[in-house]
């Protein structure tokens, strides 16, 4: 009777057991709080570690031929034929294309025409040379004549003359030999102006024919220009290779008036090729010529290429402030089976340690949520160097551990390289096994930096 009097009770007042029970539960979480206290940190660790660090540049690039020739048209016309195509074995000499040739062979019909003009031209100057040369012996054959003339004159009016002084003859025919002297005088005059002008029409003769010959010259230029032309509208290969683009179609018209359009691509050797990898400027200086690398691409998944550091162009490429620079790795593609414009995902190993203590990285971001002062307070306390706490000189950093009485305590430490997850110590006063502090976390669940992912221990911090 006693309990079902009881159980009646409590179901007439569930209710107000049901607050009883709540108000119980909010006044013991209300008092586990206030004894904690306000503020209190739980800091994550992890162990300091012995084992392999291999430092790597990672990077992007892309696959290219070790040479790739672009072949253009050196003149203007319209693709007749096309005798190669896309992925086409070539070899050297072999034609690729034809442009159509008719104007090109008018040009040479044309220039050969000219020539054969120009060289007519200088066969009847040549003609007219050897007339001048003929008019100049005979001018000169006039003049002696006159000369010889002038002479028999000459004699002739002293003896009349000396006749007629003596009376013999008469004055008159004196003045006639005079007259006949002086006419051979003017003869001789006129055969010596004869002579000069035959002279100077050779002469005038002379530079037609240089002139001629040198118009020769251009039409035989003109008439190389035009069979050049005429050779250019057959597009040939330069070297063996295999083409990689092909930019024109038959009946397409292309225009050479600025610069060579480019018509094929031709990769020289599908074998050997490069990956122009893009590698920030802070890891150029870590990456030597001759280091092995290894790459992989999205065609396969899961094969990865090997290679070597070739060289490092000096040019940079500059995309929204960042700065990288082409760095060139020469591999073997015996197969084919990696094609040019391929994105691959180079590694670039630049340094190596077996058998190395290892921090965390989370380790050497971590700082403790205090004051200023009381982190100088504490730097100076442990003798940490200046350079560690702030430039970082010489690989100087500082670690943070848990003393006896579960606060931080700052070490210094020298580090060497890294792979992103852990660094190798090189000097410092840790081993294998120590905890170092990669995060906090308040109470509160206002949460510090340094979160490490792996191999975390929690220590209760002071209150």
């Amino acid at each position: 009777m006693a309990s079902l009097a009881i159980r009646n009770f409590l179901h007439r007042r569930k209710k107000l057991v049901w607050m009883g029970v709540l108000a119980a539960a909010v006044l013991l979480t209300v008092g586990m709080v206030l004894r904690r206290g306000p503020g209190e940190s739980r800091y994550l660790t992890a162990e300091v570690q012995k084992g392999n660090i291999t430092a790597t540049v990672e990077a992007t690039g892309t696959i290219n031929p070790l040479t790739t020739v672009p072949v253009g048209s050196y003149v203007s016309g319209t693709v007749k034929y096309i005798f190669a195509d896309f992925n086409t074995r070539v070899q050297a000499g072999q034609v690729l294309a034809q442009l159509d040739p008719a104007i090109f062979q008018a040009q040479v019909i044309q220039a050969r025409g000219n020539l054969a003009n120009a060289q007519a031209n200088v066969a009847n100057l040549e003609a007219s040379l050897a007339v001048a040369d003929a008019v100049i012996r005979t001018n000169q054959a006039n003049l002696e004549k006159a000369r010889a003339a002038v002479e028999y004159t000459r004699a002739n009016t002293r003896r009349i003359s000396n006749l007629a002084i003596e009376g013999v003859l008469s004055r008159d025919q004196a003045d006639q030999t005079q007259s006949a002297l002086d006419q051979a005088n003017a003869a001789v005059r006129a055969a010596e102006a004869q002579l000069n002008q035959s002279v100077a029409q050779r002469a005038q003769t002379q530079a037609q024919l240089a002139q001629a010959r040198a118009q020769v010259q251009t039409m035989l230029g003109a008439l190389k220009l035009a069979k050049t032309n005429l050779r250019y509208a057959t597009i040939i290969s330069p070297i063996n290779g295999t083409i990689v683009a092909r930019n024109v179609e038959v009946g397409q018209s292309v225009a050479a008036s600025l610069q060579a359009p480019v018509v094929f691509s031709i990769a020289q050797d599908l074998k050997r090729m490069q990956v122009y990898a893009k590698v920030d400027e802070s890891d150029t200086g870590s990456v030597r010529i001759g280091t092995p690398a290894t790459f992989q691409v999205d065609a396969f998944p899961n094969e990865r290429f090997s290679g070597r550091v070739s060289a490092i162009r000096l040019n940079a490429t500059i995309v929204q402030n960042v700065v990288t620079y082409d760095t060139v790795i020469d591999f073997e593609n015996p197969d084919e089976k990696l094609l040019p414009g391929q994105t691959a995902y180079v590694t670039i190993p630049i340094g190596h340690c077996t058998d190395c203590i290892k921090i965390p990285n989370a380790a050497l971001r971590y700082t403790p949520e205090l004051p200023r002062n009381q982190l100088d307070q504490l730097y100076q306390k442990f003798h940490i160097p200046e350079e560690a706490t702030r430039p970082h000189i010489g690989g100087t950093q500082v670690v943070w551990t848990l003393d006896s009485h579960k606060k931080p305590r700052p070490i210094a430490v020298k580090v060497g390289i890294t792979d992103y997850s852990y660094t190798q110590m090189t000097e410092g006063d840790l081993k294998p096994g120590d905890l170092v502090i990669t995060g906090e976390e308040i109470t509160q669940g206002n949460s510090s930096q340094g979160m490490f992912p792996g191999n975390q221990r929690l220590g209760r911090g002071p209150r």
